[in-house]
């Protein structure tokens, strides 16, 4: 523990910079896992030949019910808003999954840029803290004291190295952990994005009846079929 403070010592005030970036770091980190692996993982091929069979059997209620026992999932509830216009027009159910998209997406990329930056942010501190290590250094030089210039040197040194060494430290996991989330990020989009176009397409190739929507979302009203459509 105590070689850890020296080494802080040494770092400096940019070294003491770049620890709290790398607590930062890993609490996005942390936080980007949670989400995308397990907060928003779900068996996404199960659930979609469920709704599609129920679709396929014209238990559009059934099918809404089970997107919205889903929810918390961004693929369900994506479904829960084009399944919600099933028995609209083809317009109105195009609409919905636009909607839906630009909903969902946003929940998937939100924070993880936040991680790119924070191992730019490390980099570029670090090189501060050696370029204030390397002045320190040549300011010794022009010292006359031997002893003085030697104790100088010796920080200005200590300085340019450690922090370097902790931006690298930091930098370089926080862009690995990036790369990898973004991969994670991207696959999630992807089946997401395919999902609901299939759900989209089958809805609106098929002759669905009116949902009953009472018995699904007792607040909610059915629609009055002679209503001009929104």
């Amino acid at each position: 523990m105590e070689n850890i403070f020296t080494f802080l010592k040494e770092a400096g005030f940019f070294g003491v910079m770049i620890v709290l970036t790398g607590f930062i770091s890993v609490y996005f980190i942390s936080e980007r896992i949670k989400v995308l692996y397990f907060d928003y993982g779900m068996d996404v091929k199960d659930f979609s030949q469920r709704i599609h069979a129920l679709i396929v059997s014209k238990k559009l209620d059934e099918a809404l019910v089970l997107s919205a026992q889903l929810e918390k999932k961004p693929m369900a509830r994506a479904f829960k808003t084009i399944l919600e216009k099933a028995d609209r027009d083809d317009e109105t159910i195009f609409q919905a999954h636009d909607n839906a998209m630009s909903e969902i997406i946003p929940l998937y990329t939100k924070k993880l840029h936040y991680l790119s930056m924070l191992a730019n942010v490390a980099t570029m501190v670090g090189l501060l803290g050696t370029i204030s290590g390397l002045i320190t250094s040549f300011k010794a030089v022009s010292k006359a004291d031997a002893a003085l210039k030697q104790q100088l040197l010796s920080s200005g040194i200590a300085e340019s190295l450690n922090a370097t060494l902790l931006g690298l430290v930091v930098a370089i996991p926080a862009m690995v952990f990036f790369s990898i989330l973004s991969g994670r990020q991207n696959q999630l989009i992807e089946q997401t994005t395919e999902k609901c176009g299939k759900l989209t397409e089958i809805l609106t190739s098929s002759h669905l009846p009116q949902l009953t929507r009472q018995n699904v979302f007792p607040d909610q009203l059915p629609p009055n079929p002679n209503s001009k459509v929104s």
